[in-house]
Parts: C-alpha cells; structure tokens; sequence
C-alpha cells in the first residue's frame, strides 16, 4: 500500500501556498502536473531518478511572481508510461501541448538533467512557444556524449569526496532492456541512494523524506523502463540535435563545480544569446541544494 504522504496529491497540499496536482491528455500521452501561482506561465522540468518534486524547495517563492507548472515527463511519476515517444522532441512536444491545453500560447521553462534537454528540445522545435528557457547542469544530448569514456580516469569513489568527476556509469546501464527492471523491482532506493551519495556535496540536502518519494517513484518494473527509456533515445535525440541550428531564445545555465566548464562550452555552441553562472558549494542537484541561489537566478532573469 502506498504512503499517503508520498501521493501527489498530498505532497502538492504539503507546500506552502495554494498548489494542486492533476493530470491532462496531451500528444497522445497522459501528463501528471502541479499548479500554483498567478503570473507568466513558468515550466518546471526534472530529471531521473526523481521526479516533479525535485522543485518542492522552489516552487513555493517562484509562484509569488509566476504561474508555476512542474511537470512529470511522459514515463515520470504520475504520467503515463507508454512503449514510446521518449525522445526529447517528442517529449517537447508534450510540453508545448501541456502549456497550449493550460490556456498559454508560450511559457518560460526551466529543466534539470533529462527536464534539461527538453526544455532545450522545446526551445529549439517551438520557438513561438518558448519564451526564455534555463538548463539546470545539463544541455541536449549532442556528438560528445559517444566520447564518454567506459573506465574511469582513476579509481572510482562512491562520494563526494573520492569520486573522480565525471564518470556516468549509468548511462550505459540504462541502455540495457529487460534487465534493469528485473534488479531494480522494489530496489530503486538503493539505487536513488547511491547516485544522490555520488552528486550531491550536501547528503542532507535531499532529506528522507524527499529519498522516499523518489524511490516510491520509481518501484515498479514498468516506472524503471520508463525512466531508462529517456536515456535509450540518445542517439535519435543526437540525430535530432545535429538538424537543430542553435537556439535564438535566451538561455541561462546554471551549474554545479563539476559541470561548470561543459556547460559554459556547450551553450557557447548551441545559444546565440546565452550566459552560464556557477551555483556555490553545489553538486548536480541544484534546486534542492542551494534553492535560495537557484531562486534567485531565476526570478532574476525570467524578470
């Protein structure tokens, strides 16, 4: 039976001000999302292993100023997980149609790891849509992802501390089909737990609490295909990008001390208009680490 305090419905009253959660039927998927706020229309996007909650921190002083929409992608949480449509134009698309079935002609968007790349995909397929968009430690899949290397530069840590940077063992992992579901049925939180100890600088940043409903999230066989299934449409999403001329809507980036430099080169490339700042003391985690900095960062540049 599932913990009433992990629902969507309750974790959404949990927030300070008036937030609701509900669910739509857009571009051939059903989307989960929560709402609050009045002002322009703001898109949250997040990324695996967690799910719209990863913005709970945020959400509360942005709807001050905006019409908050933190959405779970098509696979994520409480939408739907269908067999396809997990590449990242077709996941834009679910986006803009989201924002279209709300009554908005076009949003701001703000996304983190996989969320990160649709909101690049939305900026770069709808632009009339797309107002001014920030990437949160990650850009759009793109030609270096086939230069990640498979062994690690040195000895492979399982923290902050003794990590060796960046070695993304997991996505090749979540290439495999079939396995991934059978090791993880009921066991994501080991899992969640692992790669937040290897992220995040501040252990205590994402609290029990927040570790729960992430891995209640992801407990079932179909929820961990769903979730691998962003990183299986790599190479369509390179493909796609390839096409992709870059981007005239403004962009921020915002990172943490290891991706800093990535993303600053990256966004050098693939925005026309696009500025990157580093977030202090932070990991990959940004909105639930320094939710004051990151705030701030956005309600100064959304304006």
């Amino acid at each position: 039976m599932t913990d009433a305090r992990l629902t969507d419905t309750e974790l959404a009253r949990s927030l300070a001000g008036d937030f609701t959660s509900a669910h739509a039927d857009v571009n051939g998927t059903r989307l989960h999302y929560v709402t609050g706020g009045s002002g322009e229309p703001l898109v949250l996007l997040g990324g695996w292993p967690q799910t719209w909650w990863q913005f709970h921190k945020i959400m509360p002083t942005l709807a001050r100023r905006y019409r908050v929409i933190a959405v779970d992608l098509r696979g994520m949480g409480g939408s739907a997980k269908p067999e396809s449509g997990y590449d990242k134009k077709t996941m834009a698309r679910d986006v803009r149609d989201l924002v279209r079935h709300l009554g908005h002609d076009s949003a701001h968007l703000v996304g983190h790891d996989i969320g990160a790349m649709v909101a690049y995909a939305h900026a770069a397929n709808h632009p009339e849509a797309t107002r001014k968009v920030a990437l949160l430690d990650v850009a759009h899949p793109d030609e270096n992802l086939r230069k990640f290397p498979l062994l690690p530069a040195v000895e492979a840590g399982t923290d902050w501390e003794t990590a060796p940077g960046i070695y993304l063992w997991w996505f090749a992992f979540n290439q495999v089909k079939g396995l991934p579901e059978q090791l993880l049925d009921g066991r994501m939180g080991a899992l969640s737990d692992w790669l937040f100890g290897y992220l995040l600088k501040d252990q205590s940043s994402i609290d029990a609490h927040s570790r729960a409903v992430y891995a209640a999230a992801y407990s079932t066989p179909d929820a961990v295909r769903a979730g691998n299934a962003w990183y299986q449409t790599f190479r369509q999403d390179v493909a796609d990008f390839a096409t992709y001329e870059p981007v005239r809507t403004p962009l921020l980036g915002l990172a943490g001390e290891r991706n800093l430099a990535y993303l600053r080169e990256t966004l050098a490339r693939h925005g026309t208009d696009a500025v990157v700042r580093a977030v202090p003391d932070s990991g990959h985690y940004l909105p639930e680490e320094q939710p004051e900095f990151v705030t701030g960062q956005l309600v100064e540049f959304f304006g």
